[in-house]
């Protein structure tokens, strides 16, 4: 999968180091050393983006990070999420999936969710692709989602910020009519805040705006893990 990335270098490195130095490693099955190079990865992943992201992030790679497990039982978790994630990058092409440590940051742009201008009405093409998500995420049911709602630099910055959040609710709103629990959702609007482009040309501001979801794992999928992992 092309569209799904994740830090590779670093990582390996850093868990070559981590295992060669670990006893405890002799006394454990195949499933918990994967389960713990699961889990490794992630932390290592998250520092790294972190470092780079710096403290408190606010967008959805933030709430991914903010949400790490560790341990064998986020090696179980990030497993779980690694299938997600493979399977929303097959069902909508446009999408940019990210896979971070134990949660998956989504990332759906005009291509793929847009909306009428200036305002936070769907498209009919935005609701069939948002039609392509309801059967992966109910198939996981176990995973919280916070969307977050983003506009370009243009028109005036408090009016955007009412109007991404608009459209973020608009999201959480037609995915609760299609079936998914309400309980799973939180909404926030960014506006024009964490530009991934640049605002200086049109195809710049078609990418900043944008939905962009963390989808982490609840109270249930991480106690699960833990029963799992044998914790």
């Amino acid at each position: 999968m092309k569209k799904i990335s994740i830090v590779t270098l670093a990582l390996l490195m850093s868990i070559g180091t981590f295992f060669t130095s670990c006893e405890s490693l002799k006394n454990t099955n195949k499933t918990q050393r994967g389960a713990g190079i699961g889990a490794v990865s992630g932390a290592i992943i998250g520092g790294i983006l972190g470092n780079n992201l710096g403290k408190g992030g606010k967008g959805a790679m933030g709430a991914v990070l903010g949400g790490v497990v560790g341990g064998v039982a986020g090696g179980v978790i990030g497993n779980k999420m690694d299938k997600q994630a493979r399977q929303i990058d097959e069902a909508i092409p446009g999408a940019e999936v990210k896979r971070v440590g134990e949660g998956i940051q989504l990332v759906l742009n005009e291509n793929a969710v847009r909306f009428d201008t200036n305002k936070s009405t769907l498209t009919v093409a935005a609701k069939a692709n948002l039609d392509k998500l309801v059967p992966v995420f109910t198939e996981y049911p176990d995973t919280d989602i916070t969307i977050f709602g983003y506009t370009d630099s243009t028109g005036p910055a408090d009016y955007n910020l009412k109007l991404s959040k608009e459209r973020a609710t608009s999201v959480r709103n037609y995915l609760v009519s299609r079936g998914v629990s309400s309980v799973r959702f939180n909404v926030t609007g960014l506006g024009i805040a964490d530009p991934i482009a640049t605002n200086d040309t049109a195809e710049g501001r078609t990418q900043n705006r944008r939905v962009e979801f963390a989808i982490t794992a609840n109270d249930k999928m991480r106690e699960d893990a833990k029963i799992e992992a044998g914790n």
